[in-house]
């Protein structure tokens, strides 16, 4: 009996992304939350490598042990060779969408071992992310979304979309769990989903989603030629105590912030803003004598404060 259209195309994809990206591999891990994307992914993963399912249980919505529950079942069933649930406590830091991100992330870098992580990201949710970069301003890294393979995190949904995940569930008899977040207008991402992009599709006459997709990816190939020369750039321009302002004034623009963002994260900088990074740049672009810049960081009752003396970039703790 011929396998039905969705499934087929779905695990053509995933086993030619598999072919390119992860050549040798013997088994893998799938991020499973229950909804259409990661169950269909996971049905088409468990057919292709041994495959071990990681369900993450962020415990912020009443009877969310038993959706967690039932998707470990869904995924035994679809023959995964193991499956796992991850309970885990959601802090507040960046806002609820940003703390259970975290808390997932976090998760899963504890559980795979030293499996490669599929996440089910689809085109749909790289045209929300490019979207979120544009209104935040966050500059062209954040404007580029995704990337497709980002170790040890793989997505090889990211050309395909929602669409054809929810086809191949329903072909494939299996009822997705629907998050209600993700219809909740108190969430960014559910309001760019369900009213900006139907919207911007109907006023552009289609074609949106995948625009917005193609802009990413030649995004992400014009960041990796920037960051490589900025790597180069990073040993010329820096001393013992800091980085040479005199020497970084003489880079370009795009090419000296990615040195400096580059040294902020070397030396602790975590969750670093393009307002940040800009504000570092302005001590060596724009000069004035002014103050030292505070850079986020995951430090206790201190903070990270970039700044400049005798014609140097440093970066000091101070406490909070």
């Amino acid at each position: 009996m011929d396998r039905p259209r969705a499934v087929a195309a779905l695990r053509a994809e995933v086993a030619g992304f598999a072919r390119r990206h992860m050549s040798g591999q013997r088994r893998w891990c799938v991020a499973l939350s229950g909804g259409a994307d990661s169950l269909a992914l996971t049905a088409v993963a468990a057919g292709i490598l041994p495959t071990t399912a990681l369900i993450v249980d962020h415990g912020l919505q009443p009877g969310s042990a038993a959706v967690a529950e039932t998707a470990r079942e869904q995924a035994v069933t679809l023959g995964c060779a193991d499956a796992r649930v991850l309970t885990v406590a959601v802090g507040t830091a960046g806002g609820p969408e940003a703390a259970a991100r975290t808390a997932r992330y976090d998760a899963l870098s504890a559980a795979h071992g030293d499996a490669p992580v599929l996440l089910a990201h689809t085109l749909d949710d790289q045209a929300e992310t490019v979207l979120l970069g544009l209104g935040r301003g966050s500059g062209p890294r954040s404007i580029a979304g995704m990337r497709v393979c980002d170790p040890p995190w793989f997505r090889p949904l990211l050309g395909v979309r929602r669409a054809a995940t929810v086809a191949a569930c329903a072909e494939l008899g299996l009822q997705p769990w629907v998050d209600p977040h993700n219809a909740d207008p108190r969430y960014t991402r559910s309001r760019l989903r369900t009213e900006v992009l139907p919207l911007l599709e109907d006023v552009l006459a289609g074609g949106v989603a995948g625009a917005l997709a193609r802009t990413a990816a030649a995004l992400q190939d014009d960041n990796d030629t920037l960051d490589a020369q900025a790597d180069a750039a990073l040993g010329d321009v820096t001393t013992g105590v800091g980085l040479d302002t005199a020497r970084l004034a003489m880079l370009p623009a795009a090419i000296r912030r990615r040195v400096i963002r580059a040294w902020l994260l070397a030396g602790g900088a975590r969750g670093l803003t393009d307002t940040q990074i800009q504000g570092v740049d302005a001590l060596v672009s724009a000069w004035r004598g002014q103050g030292g810049v505070a850079v986020g960081s995951e430090l206790t009752r201190q903070r990270l404060i970039a700044g400049r003396r005798d014609g140097i970039l440093t970066l000091r703790r101070e406490p909070v």
